[in-house]
C-alpha cells in the first residue's frame, strides 16, 4: 500500500509537471493522455531547444569573453586614466591557483567535470527526480555555472524551462570552445564572491589577505562553500553556517578521493581565520570623468556592435594627464586644509552638540533612528538614546561634516575638458559635484547681470551710489540686498562693483536689465540644464547651477559671446588601433553680443588685480592674462571660484553634501578662501610646468573706448533718475582706494548673505521709470534652448 501511495504521488508530479511544461489544462492530462505526452516530451524538448539556438551567445561572443579585453580610457597625452573592466577582478591563470580549489570546486560542485561535455545527464536526472519529490535540487555543472556567469544578461537566472535549456546550450557551445582547463580557469576568475569581489584572487585578499596561490584546504573549502549561497554563507556575517559549509565542502573531498578521513577529522576542528579585508577598485586618476563617459560609450559600443568590457576598444580622451594630476592634488590638499578648520568648528560643544537643533534633525534623519522607531522605540527616546551614544555621534559628525569639492578645467576655445575631479574621494564619495551637483554660485552668477547692461549700452566707468537698496517684489515684500557692513555712501564704478562683488551695486544693475534678461543671458552663455528662478535674488547666484555649467559659461565669455560645446573624447579605436569613429569638434555658436562679452571679460580682470581674488597674484604670483570671480553663499555654505585665461578656464567649488552644514567660519568659508586655492595651486602648478601657457593673452576683436556721456541710453537716463538729475561723478575717480598688494580688500566680505524678504516698512522706496524695451540676445537663442533644458 505504501508502495502504491508513493507512486500515485510520483505520477501526480509528473503530471503536474507536463502540464507546467506545454501549459495544457489539467484535465487533459489523463492516464492515457499523460503517457502519450510523456513519450512526445523529448521530441518536443528537442524542437523547443533547436528553437532557442539562435537566442543564447554564439561561439564568437564566447571566446570573446574567454579573452576579454577592457577598454581602457586614455588622456590625450597618452596616459591610461581608466579600464572598463565587467566587475573588480584580477585574472589569474589556472595554474597560479591553488591545488586546493580546484580539489574542492570539482569535489563539491561537478565531481564529473572531466567526464561530461557541459551536461551531466545522470545529475539532471536525478536533481529532477528529487525535485519532483518536493527537494529542490541543482544539477547545473561547472560549466552550466559558466554559462550564467559570463552571460547574465542572455540566459537569466529564473526558474523556468527556457532558462535551463539556454543554459544548456550555451554549456555546450562553451565545451566546443574552451579546454576543460581553460573553463576551470574562466569559472574561477569569474565567479562573484560578495563585497565587489569577483574571482577567486579578490576573493583570496577579501578573506584571507593572501593570493589565490596560497589558499590552503581549509581556506579553499571555506570560499568554495560559499558558492551555495555567498550571502547566506557569508564567513564575515554568518560564521557558523560558513564553518559547517566549509566541513560539508572537506567531507566532499573525501568522498572523491582528495582527502583522507584522518585529515577530515583534524581540519573540521579548524576555525575559520577570517582575515577580511575590502578591496577597493582602482579607479584611475580621473573616475568621476570616466563615469561619466561609461554610459555614453556603452550606447556607442551597442549600437555599433562592440562590447565595452570585452573588445579591447581605446578610447581618446581631451584630458591632459599632468593637468588632471595638478587638479587631483589642489583638491586633496585643500579638501584637508578645510576638513582640519570644519572639524574643530565643529568638534566644540557649541558645534556638534546634543542640544544643536541641526544635529537633532540629522539624527532624526540617520538610519539607526529609524531603525529604532521601527522596533516601536517612540520618537523622544530614540532621539535621547542615539544623542547620548558617543559612538554613534561620533561616526555621524564625521560622515555629515566631511568637507566635499569639486574642479573642472576646460579649454575655451575647442571645449576640450582638461580636467575633471568629481570628489575628494571617489572610493568614499563618488556623487560627482562636477556634473550632478546644484549649488547655488553666489557671486560667480553676477558677471551674467552686468554682461546683460553692457549690451544694452552701459560702460564699466558707469557709477553708482554705494547706499541702501530696497526693491520691492510685490504683494507688500521688499528685497534689501547688504554686503556684510554698512554702504559706504560713495559712488562706484560698475567695474568695481564687480570687482569687489558689491550686492548692493549689483542689485541697481539688475533693477536695470530685470531677471528675466539675467537669466537669458545665462542660459545662452551656458547655464543650460538647470532651471533659473526669474527674480531678483538671481543676481546674487540662488539659483541651483552645476560647476560645469558655470565652467561652460565662463568660456562663453571668453570667447566673444561665442558657445562651445564641452568635449570629452575625440576618437575610439579597436585593439588593433584602426580608428573607429573620430568625433567632430565642436562648432562655435554665437550666442550673446561680441562687444559686450569683451567688455564684460576685460573688466573680470578687476577681480584678480584688485578685487577679491588678488591672491591670484600675490600667494600664487600668477602673472598671466588672467581674470575670474568669487563666489561664496548665505552663511558660507558653499564657496566658488572661476578664473579664466585664454585657453584655460578652471573652477572650483567647496562645500558640503548637507546643504545645512558649514565651515562655521566667516574666513574659511568665503570662496576666495574655500575655492580659490584650488584653482591657484593648479594655476601655478600647469603655468610653472609650462603645460598652460603663460604668455598667452585674451583677444580683442573690438576697440572699445569709454563712452561719451551722450552714448549712455537708458542705463544713464536711469542712473540720474535715480539719483535726483545730477550728473554722475566722473568716472575718473576711483570708487574706492586700491587695496595693498597681496591682501584683500577690507571692503568685501564676499557675497554677503542673501536676506530674506521682509515686510516693506515706511517710507515707500524710489519708484523706478519703466524701461524701454530690452535688446534682444545676437543672435537670438533657439527658442527650445531658452527654458534652460
Amino acid at each position: 500500500m505504501e508502495s502504491s501511495s508513493s507512486s500515485q504521488a510520483l505520477q501526480a508530479r509528473v503530471r503536474s509537471a507536463l502540464a507546467f511544461v506545454f501549459r495544457r489544462p489539467q484535465r487533459l492530462l489523463s492516464l492515457r493522455s499523460g503517457c502519450w505526452l510523456l513519450a512526445a516530451l523529448p521530441v518536443a524538448l528537442l524542437l523547443y531547444a533547436l528553437a532557442l539556438v539562435p537566442f543564447t551567445p554564439s561561439i564568437t561572443d564566447i571566446r570573446k569573453a574567454k579573452s576579454e579585453l577592457p577598454a581602457q580610457l586614455m588622456s590625450a597625452d597618452g596616459k591610461l586614466l581608466a579600464e572598463y573592466r565587467w566587475a573588480n577582478r584580477e585574472w589569474v591563470p589556472l595554474d597560479k591557483i591553488s591545488p586546493n580549489v580546484v580539489n574542492a570546486l570539482i569535489a563539491t560542485e561537478d565531481h564529473r567535470f572531466y567526464d561530461h561535455f557541459g551536461l551531466d545527464w545522470r545529475r539532471t536526472a536525478s536533481s529532477v527526480l528529487l525535485t519532483l519529490r518536493g527537494d529542490t535540487q541543482g544539477g547545473s555543472t561547472i560549466t552550466q555555472q559558466l554559462a550564467r556567469n559570463l552571460f547574465p544578461e542572455e540566459i537569466g537566472r529564473s526558474r523556468t524551462l527556457t532558462r535551463k535549456l539556454k543554459e544548456a546550450i550555451t554549456a555546450v557551445k562553451i565545451e566546443a570552445s574552451y579546454s576543460k582547463d581553460e573553463i576551470l580557469e574562466t569559472y574561477l576568475n569569474t565567479v562573484p564572491f560578495l563585497y565587489n569581489a569577483f574571482g577567486i584572487e579578490m576573493a583570496a585578499r577579501t578573506y584571507f589577505d593572501k593570493s589565490a596561490g596560497k589558499l590552503n584546504v581549509v581556506e579553499s573549502a571555506t570560499l568554495i562553500g560559499m558558492l551555495k549561497g555567498t550571502a547566506y554563507y557569508n564567513p564575515v556575517t554568518q560564521p557558523e553556517r560558513a564553518q559547517a559549509r566549509r566541513n560539508t565542502v572537506l567531507a566532499q573531498m573525501v568522498k572523491r578521493g582528495k582527502l583522507t578521513a584522518k585529515e577530515l577529522d583534524a581540519l573540521e576542528k579548524r576555525p575559520l581565520k577570517i582575515n577580511f579585508e575590502r578591496q577597493t577598485e582602482v579607479m584611475g586618476p580621473a573616475p568621476h570623468f570616466a563615469q561619466q563617459l561609461r554610459k555614453q560609450l556603452i550606447g556607442w559600443a551597442d549600437a555599433n556592435g562592440y562590447n565595452l568590457y570585452a573588445d579591447g576598444l581605446v578610447i581618446r580622451s581631451t584630458i591632459d594627464s599632468r593637468l588632471q594630476n595638478y587638479a587631483n592634488q589642489a583638491v586633496a590638499r585643500q579638501g584637508r586644509a578645510l576638513q582640519d578648520v570644519a572639524d574643530k568648528a565643529w568638534a566644540r560643544k557649541d558645534g556638534w552638540g546634543p542640544g544643536n537643533e541641526l544635529v537633532q534633525a540629522l539624527v532624526r534623519e540617520s538610519a539607526e533612528y529609524r531603525a529604532a522607531q521601527d522596533k516601536g522605540t517612540p520618537p523622544d527616546e530614540a532621539l535621547h538614546t542615539l544623542l547620548a551614544d558617543d559612538t554613534f555621534m561620533q561616526k555621524l559628525r564625521l560622515e555629515k561634516t566631511r568637507v566635499q569639492a569639486g574642479f573642472l578645467a576646460q579649454d575655451p576655445v575647442n571645449g576640450h575638458v582638461l580636467a575633471w575631479v568629481g570628489s575628494r574621494d571617489f572610493g568614499i564619495d563618488p556623487f560627482d559635484h562636477v556634473a550632478a551637483a546644484r549649488r547655488q554660485p553666489g557671486s560667480t552668477f553676477k558677471p551674467f547681470v552686468y554682461g546683460a547692461a553692457f549690451a544694452q549700452g552701459a560702460s564699466p566707468t558707469d557709477t553708482l551710489m554705494d547706499s541702501a537698496v530696497e526693491i520691492p517684489l510685490g504683494g507688500g515684500r521688499v528685497w534689501r540686498p547688504t554686503d556684510g557692513r554698512a554702504p559706504s555712501d560713495e559712488p562706484m564704478t560698475l567695474a568695481d562693483g564687480l570687482a569687489y562683488s558689491k550686492n548692493t551695486i549689483t542689485a541697481q544693475v539688475m533693477q536695470q536689465v530685470g531677471p528675466a534678461r539675467v537669466a537669458e543671458v545665462a542660459r545662452a552663455l551656458g547655464v543650460r540644464q538647470s532651471p533659473l528662478e526669474e527674480v531678483p535674488s538671481l543676481a546674487l547666484g540662488t539659483s541651483p547651477v552645476t560647476l560645469k555649467e558655470m565652467i561652460t559659461a565662463y568660456c562663453s565669455i571668453v570667447n566673444l559671446g561665442r558657445y562651445v560645446e564641452p568635449v570629452l573624447i575625440t576618437s575610439i579605436e579597436d585593439k588593433n588601433g584602426k580608428v573607429l569613429e573620430t568625433f567632430a569638434k565642436s562648432t562655435p555658436e554665437q550666442v550673446f553680443d561680441a562687444r559686450a562679452s569683451q567688455t564684460l571679460r576685460n573688466t573680470m580682470r578687476g577681480g584678480v588685480d584688485r578685487g577679491t581674488a588678488t591672491a591670484i597674484r600675490s600667494r600664487y604670483g600668477i602673472q598671466a592674462d588672467v581674470a575670474g570671480k568669487t563666489g561664496t553663499t548665505q552663511d558660507n555654505t558653499d564657496g566658488w571660484f572661476i578664473l579664466m585665461n585664454a585657453r584655460v578656464v578652471a573652477g572650483a567649488w567647496a562645500g558640503f553634501n548637507d546643504g545645512r552644514i558649514t565651515l562655521r567660519s566667516d574666513y574659511w568659508g568665503q570662496g576666495a578662501r574655500s575655492a580659490l586655492p584650488m584653482v591657484g595651486e593648479f594655476m601655478q602648478q600647469g603655468l610653472r610646468a609650462k603645460v598652460i601657457n603663460g604668455n598667452e593673452r585674451f583677444v580683442d576683436e573690438f576697440d572699445v573706448p569709454p563712452p561719451a556721456d551722450t552714448s549712455l541710453g537708458s542705463m544713464r537716463e536711469w542712473i540720474r533718475g535715480l539719483f535726483g538729475g545730477g550728473d554722475a561723478p566722473s568716472p575718473q575717480q576711483p570708487s574706492q582706494p586700491t587695496p595693498p598688494p597681496g591682501t584683500l580688500p577690507p571692503v568685501t566680505t564676499d557675497e554677503a548673505p542673501y536676506v530674506p524678504p521682509q515686510p516693506m516698512a515706511p517710507p515707500a522706496p524710489v519708484v523706478i521709470t519703466p524701461l524701454a524695451p530690452l535688446t534682444p540676445l545676437t543672435p537670438a537663442m533657439p527658442a527650445q534652448e531658452r527654458v534652460g533644458g
